[in-house]
């Protein structure tokens, strides 16, 4: 009962979303790991990851990742001044969100078998019908999404974070039991069960389980009403988030589109390359955006601009000082990483091989991933969403050129889908970074490109002793390397060796010749490090 009713306090609250962001992305990967056990990079998998294309885009549509920059501020201000007037812009917000996402899925449901094709062109007719099955089951999973996200907006706002931090685990272990059910019980239908998971999980973890939690600690009222004054300054604050759908929410569904028509096997390997990807921009850029935001908004209410500046460049210097030394141990590490997590069943020794570029590529953008995360929420938190979704949009038409060349490549062409991914978020990024520059003033910005380049130049010199470690530490492996279990076994060992070495390399030549890139990390293994160093006291005390 306690946990749908406690108020974290917001270091606690912190810690749990950051937790969550973890597990999540882990789930993930369990989730791509038994996907790529069962079916490999298979036609059946393309079609399955096809399928998200359309469900995403409504998502985006209708700015459903955005609630909580949106919504929160309104509900906050609106039962402030009068509950009664917050629940009742609360119901019209829900109900008025619930139409319309109810009417857009009907309709995708209805015009599914011409969505396909526009979803999945390079697809075959066959599969193409297996994508309009695949297609109407995850369709409805929208109706649960957004309404949700209302509920989860309304939990934040009473800063009640641990069932909201619960929602992407359930929906994500939904889909693999689902998934893991039809195989055991009728392996005929394929990844059906798998769809039919994620249609449970987003019932059960993004609405039901938000409404128990609301429910239960507080009270909610969702009265039928539409008519409201603030749902009008709802839809304006959301409208440019809705039109401008930058690349940084489209890249996904380009690398399907795309990456259907450059051969089978190719949306699956891509995706299966962008996952891992992910895992560093959503614990580390990610997690920078959301914590600098609170402090940004704050600082920009009050006006106070050199405070806002240097806390941009506080965030924006430490995230890089973490995320370019681990994208670019990643890229080195590209092929154990991909055969310790996916090989195995389906995914055969090919696949890793053809994965591992894609990865290497992808990993380029995660530096770019990084800063646009936190220069977006500077134009957030100056209640600027206009700027943003602009130059989202002209960079996601520059993009499309470089998609279209990488489609018409045939096979070839998969490496492209992910080299244009990797180009249009280093364009977005540089473009917001300099309109940025000239609205704002170059203060928070400034030196952060000597920044990152001391820090890609220690990252070199770091590999030199990493790459021995990461080609020779398999040998350690007992079993045979021509076994599936040595593989796995060695692809760990590489990666077991390699990371400390790295890690302890470039610290100690950040030490000495960067000390501000080691500070961001040293300052926060002193005091685990005393902590050790305490406890080995007490033990030698005794």
């Amino acid at each position: 009962m306690k946990l749908f009713t406690r108020t974290q306090q917001m270091g606690a609250a912190a810690l749990i979303m950051a937790a969550s962001v973890f597990v999540s992305r882990f789930m993930g990967l369990v989730r791509d790991k038994v996907i790529s056990y069962l079916f490999g990079a298979t036609a059946e998998a393309d079609i399955y990851f096809a399928a998200f294309v359309v469900p995403d885009f409504i998502n985006y549509l209708l700015a459903g990742g955005y609630f909580s920059i949106t919504l929160i501020p309104l509900l906050s201000e609106r039962f402030e001044r009068d509950p009664e007037d917050g629940w009742r812009f609360f119901a019209a917000a829900f109900w008025w969100i619930t139409l319309a996402i109810c009417l857009l899925t009907g309709a995708a449901w209805w015009f599914a078998p011409e969505l396909a094709r526009v979803a999945a062109p390079g697809f075959d007719a066959p599969s193409t019908v297996r994508l309009v099955r695949f297609l109407r089951i995850i369709l409805p999973a929208q109706a649960f999404f957004l309404p949700g996200a209302c509920v989860t907006a309304l939990l934040y706002m009473r800063r009640q974070f641990a069932v909201p931090a619960m929602g992407p685990l359930v929906y994500n272990g939904c889909i693999i039991g689902g998934g893991l059910l039809s195989w055991a019980v009728a392996p005929a239908r394929g990844m059906e069960g798998f769809c039919w998971g994620v249609l449970a999980g987003a019932a059960l973890g993004s609405l039901a389980l938000p409404l128990l939690a609301a429910a239960r600690g507080g009270g909610v009222r969702l009265r039928p009403v539409l008519r409201h004054p603030g749902v009008r300054r709802f839809a304006l604050l959301a409208l440019p988030l809705m039109i401008g759908q930058s690349v940084v929410v489209l890249d996904e569904q380009f690398v399907r589109i795309f990456g259907s028509m450059t051969g089978e096997g190719a949306v699956s390997l891509l995706n299966y390359a962008r996952r891992i990807m992910l895992v560093p921009v959503g614990v580390v850029a990610q997690a920078a955006g959301v914590a600098s935001y609170p402090f940004l908004a704050a600082l920009a209410a009050r006006g106070e601009t050199q405070s806002f500046d240097a806390t941009l460049s506080t965030a924006l210097r430490n995230a890089l000082a973490v995320i370019i030394p681990l994208s670019l141990w990643m890229l080195l590490a590209a092929e154990p990483t991909m055969r310790l997590f996916f090989q195995g069943g389906g995914f055969a020794a090919a696949e890793t091989l053809a994965s591992a570029p894609l990865l290497r590529v992808m990993l380029c953008g995660v530096a770019f991933w990084a800063v646009q995360q936190v220069v977006g929420r500077a134009f957030y938190a100056h209640q600027d969403t206009v700027t943003p979704a602009v130059v989202g949009t002209l960079a996601t038409l520059a993009a499309l050129p470089l998609y279209v060349l990488a489609g018409r490549a045939g096979h070839a062409g998969t490496l492209g889908v992910a080299a244009a991914g990797t180009t249009a978020v280093a364009v977005y990024t540089a473009a917001l970074a300099l309109v940025w520059r000239r609205r704002h003033g170059g203060t928070g910005l400034s030196g952060l490109l000597g920044w990152g380049a001391k820090s890609v130049a220690l990252c070199v010199v770091a590999a030199l002793p990493a790459w021995p470690a990461l080609t020779y530490a398999p040998l350690l492996v007992p079993a045979s390397p021509a076994t599936s279990a040595g593989q796995l076994w060695g692809a760990f060992l590489a990666l077991a060796v390699s990371g400390p070495v790295f890690a302890g390399a470039y610290l100690l030549l950040a030490r000495r010749f960067a000390p501000d890139l080691a500070e961001p990390v040293l300052s926060r293994l002193r005091p685990l490090l005393a902590r050790v160093r305490d406890r080995l006291r007490v033990g030698q005390g005794r």
